[in-house]
């Protein structure tokens, strides 16, 4: 039997909205298995959504970068967030970037180019040297179209073109860029804001739906629904869910009373020619990186011997 911990709790409730006491039996329930207790909560109808549990474990900084028909977001990683103010992590995070724009979005293919006679590989290893702390290259993400524009936003930026989170959106328009900019502009603060998993429902993962159809049903029979009923309701609430989770569903944050898809429909008077979303990437820094919790008691009692 697993040991929940008072954090475990606090973990689950902060992802959850749910009670203590309720977060507390559900991770009995569950074995302390998170993702289990949440669907044990929302199957009890005591969490309104399923929504990432875990903290932004990693720090450094996101690069983004768009220049005409083309975009580019990087992200990365030091062990503290003090390197993300220093004045050579900064330069060396906007020069990855500019890179990437150059050469693409393979990882390795950006540490294997040159800026001047040193790679990024060596730039990122001198850094290392001079600030004292470990650094990495995690991911980038390029977009382009043929006619258009990619536009970006960053949030937290410490920098120009750098900060805690990074987002492009690319727009295929025969329309003005000037006013395309500022719509891909506002569309990437909205990414930024609402943290769609896809563009539409087709992008979503299968394994995503099956799980949430899964939730509902439970939730359902639970309460005793006949099975024909429980399918209605089941689709009723995958259209709820889509809503929240695809961009173009959304509501726009700048107008909530209109779908990001209606704005943009919107806006094509006054780009001048149709707009299509093409494609958006959001990069939170430390998404997805587990925390090594660490004593630092039990450390420095380690490092002298002490037991």
């Amino acid at each position: 039997m697993a040991t929940i911990t008072a954090a475990m709790v606090k973990d689950l409730r902060e992802s959850t909205g749910a009670g203590m006491m309720d977060c507390k039996a559900a991770l009995t329930e569950t074995n302390g298995d998170m993702e289990a207790a949440q669907d044990w909560l929302r199957k009890k109808g005591l969490s309104k959504a399923a929504k990432k549990s875990g903290r932004v474990a990693a720090e450094g900084l996101i690069g983004a970068l768009t220049k005409g028909t083309k975009g580019v977001v990087v992200e990365v990683n030091s062990e503290t967030d003090f390197v993300a103010r220093n004045g050579q992590f900064q330069g060396l995070v906007k020069m990855i970037a500019q890179v990437a724009f150059d050469v693409g979005a393979d990882v390795e293919k950006i540490k294997a180019a040159k800026v001047g006679d040193v790679t990024i590989e060596t730039a990122i290893n001198d850094a290392i040297a001079t600030i004292g702390e470990n650094m990495t290259l995690r991911r980038a993400a390029q977009l382009e179209v043929s006619q258009g524009v990619v536009s970006h936003y960053v949030h937290g930026a410490v920098v120009e073109g750098a900060g805690k989170m990074g987002v492009i959106v690319a727009l295929e328009s025969p329309g003005k860029a000037e006013e395309l900019a500022a719509l891909g502009r506002q569309i990437a603060m909205h990414v930024a804001a609402a943290n769609p998993l896809a563009l539409d429902p087709s992008g979503l993962d299968p394994a995503v739906v099956k799980r949430e159809k899964d939730v509902l049903a439970d939730k359902y029979r639970q309460q005793g629904k006949p099975e024909n009923v429980i399918e209605k309701i089941v689709e009723s609430g995958l259209k709820t869910y889509y809503k929240e989770v695809c961009l173009l569903e959304q509501a726009f944050i700048h107008d909530t009373g209109k779908s990001v898809a209606q704005a943009v429909k919107e806006a094509e008077g006054k780009v001048g020619g149709p707009v299509k979303i093409a494609g958006f990437v959001r990069y939170a820094l430390g998404e997805g990186i587990e925390k090594q919790e660490s004593d630092f008691a039990a450390e420095v009692a380690a490092a002298s011997g002490k037991k």
